[in-house]
């Protein structure tokens, strides 16, 4: 009889335990919402959706999604996942004074931000700040009046040993500040990273686009205006940094157009670009790097450095 009920016993309690394990595994959803008139308090589905970011995300399972169901501005967020958070039309707002927009700490994870609108309020810090991830993904976003970095991408060697960043149809301008400019790639030592960066627009920022060293990126059919240092620049202190141009365009910077730095690990190469408008000499600047292009570029700001013809590598 005390072998039956103990075994009873266990039985009862092994199933109390799946049910547990059950209902904490369904209280994250895949798919959950956020609105303008939500409650964090709500368990984010579309008929009672969160007010916040950081109030779905808790909701929301690895590799899940969240949307959002109207304009509205839905807070700072740090991501520890892989995870995606999507809207329509720039109708989400990221509205943040003195610290960081969307921050990425998630090792191993694969992140997805698409049509956000992001505003530093000229006090921010960084529009996107990655610490650590697989990839991550900025499509048809605004990233606007940062102090520091439009998107800072700065995975560290606790990330993964390759890293991947991509970057398209997005606008990153007004990041002005003495230590601030548009997109960043700057990983720690031990982090390879590849990045793609398509049909931007990089405007008054205090650089456009800089790539350092373990980094390889891709530019194509991006501008970078008005900037108040270099447009396009690669720089390597000691490793490689590569920078490919296709179809780009850098005019009216202040400082250069496109700019290959410090030392011959830093190296641009240059297609079917237009470079116009910037101080003159300054349209192609090799300053220790290495700059290739080929002969369907346009440059009437003329160029200083050694600019070797491709194909003659």
């Amino acid at each position: 009889m005390k072998s039956t009920i103990k075994l009873a016993l266990n039985l009862t309690l092994a199933l109390a335990f799946f049910v547990v394990l059950g209902t904490a595994a369904n209280a994250q959803a895949t798919r959950t919402w956020v609105s303008g008139v939500g409650d964090d308090a709500n368990p984010c589905s579309r008929t009672a959706p969160c007010k916040t970011f950081a109030g779905a995300i808790s909701k929301t399972a690895t590799g899940g999604e969240i949307d959002v169901l109207d304009p509205g501005g839905f807070g700072a967020v740090t991501i520890t996942k892989s995870i995606s958070i999507e809207s329509q039309d720039f109708m989400a707002g990221v509205l943040v004074s003195g610290t960081n927009g969307i921050v990425i700490s998630a090792p191993g994870s694969n992140v997805t931000l698409r049509g956000l609108t992001f505003e530093g309020l000229g006090t921010g810090l960084a529009g996107v700040k990655v610490l650590a991830a697989n990839s991550v993904t900025v499509e048809h976003c605004w990233i606007n009046n940062f102090t520091q970095i439009g998107i800072d991408f700065t995975p560290s060697a606790a990330s993964p040993s390759t890293s991947q960043l991509y970057v398209r149809d997005t606008i990153v301008q007004n990041n002005a500040g003495a230590s601030s400019g548009g997109i960043h790639v700057k990983p720690g030592s031990n982090v390879t990273v590849t990045g793609e960066v398509d049909n931007c627009k990089l405007t008054n920022n205090q650089f456009g686009l800089r790539v350092e060293d373990f980094s390889t990126v891709t530019a194509n059919n991006t501008i970078a205006s008005g900037n108040t240092g270099a447009g396009f620049i690669a720089v390597s202190v000691g490793s490689a940094a590569t920078l490919n141009l296709t179809a780009c365009v850098s005019t009216s910077n202040l400082g250069f157009g496109i700019k290959s730095d410090n030392n011959t690990n830093a190296t641009v190469k240059v297609s079917q670009c237009t470079v116009s408008g910037n101080p003159a000499n300054t349209g192609f600047v090799a300053s220790g790097g290495k700059f290739f292009t080929f002969s369907n570029n346009y440059n009437s700001d003329g160029s200083t450095g050694t600019i070797t013809p491709m194909g003659q590598q």
